[in-house]
């Protein structure tokens, strides 16, 4: 008993470091001069060569049959929805204003755990879930000059639940983090070309980003979203989505504080 909570205080621990990185993702959001289409599509093209050169390294197996391949491009697509949303949310409002509304994924995920896993609400859960909400109503009647950011990340809120939860079933499953992860980034690649390519938008295309840009953007392929995104999916093989979710929730508290340190008072909030 007490090895099996030593374990899980280490992968709590585990889960909040990558959190804490997370927390950054934000910052190099605000600093990125591209759209959030772009940032979201070099990042994933980046997070998707860093892991498989990882994979060549390790020799690690990462051929799966046609329909699992199909599951993970299509969680991929989820993914990248979700990051286009939070980035965007952060360009029309604040770093600080997005993150505390992020937090509203606990909710989600207390409705979307039950559903997948065919087990009952808990009902603490929900009550986390309603004091979420009732904080986000105070940031909606403090901040409402930012309604469209905080629309924005509630939607992004939901696309995080709905793929962390999804990946909790493949981890249940017994599949391995660093080939799902490998397969969602190219998904997320994959996704955002097809709708430029469909929209006839240059997006992408319009402009190489700059000589920062493309430091800030190797941090968050490599740093913020290869290292992190695999440690997060292996984190589930031993802690709940729920779990991973709530914790998750400690983002907008570690971003809110760095996002003061580096922009200072326009991250301020009435």
């Amino acid at each position: 008993m007490k090895a099996m909570k030593n374990s899980e205080l280490k992968y709590q621990m585990a889960l909040h470091a990558i959190v804490l990185v997370w927390g950054f993702t934000g910052i190099l959001g605000k600093l990125i001069s591209l759209d959030a289409y772009s940032i979201v599509w070099y990042r994933m093209l980046i997070a998707f060569a860093g892991l498989l050169i990882y994979a060549k390294i390790v020799r690690l197996p990462i051929m799966v049959d046609p329909l699992t391949l199909g599951k993970y491009l299509g969680v991929g697509f989820i993914v990248a929805t979700h990051w286009i949303l939070f980035f965007e949310s952060i360009k029309v409002s604040t770093v600080s204003v997005a993150l505390a509304t992020m937090s509203s994924a606990t909710l989600f995920t207390a409705l979307l755990e039950p559903l997948f896993y065919r087990r009952k609400i808990i009902g603490y859960e929900m009550l986390f879930g309603v004091l979420v909400i009732a904080g986000l109503i105070m940031i909606f009647n403090f901040e409402s000059s930012y309604y469209l950011g905080i629309s924005l990340a509630l939607l992004s809120a939901f696309c995080a639940s709905l793929f962390t939860t999804i990946n909790g079933k493949f981890i249940g499953n017994g599949e391995k983090s660093r080939v799902i992860s490998l397969y969602e980034m190219l998904g997320g690649v994959i996704g955002i070309t097809l709708y430029f390519l469909l929209t006839g938008e240059l997006g992408i295309w319009e402009s190489l980003p700059s000589g920062a840009d493309l430091g800030y953007l190797l941090i968050l392929g490599l740093v913020c979203t290869s290292l992190a995104f695999v440690i997060s999916v292996e984190v589930m093989k031993h802690l709940s989505p729920y779990t991973v979710s709530i914790s998750i929730n400690m983002e907008p508290v570690y971003s809110i504080i760095l996002a003061l340190l580096f922009f200072g008072e326009e991250e301020r909030m009435s």
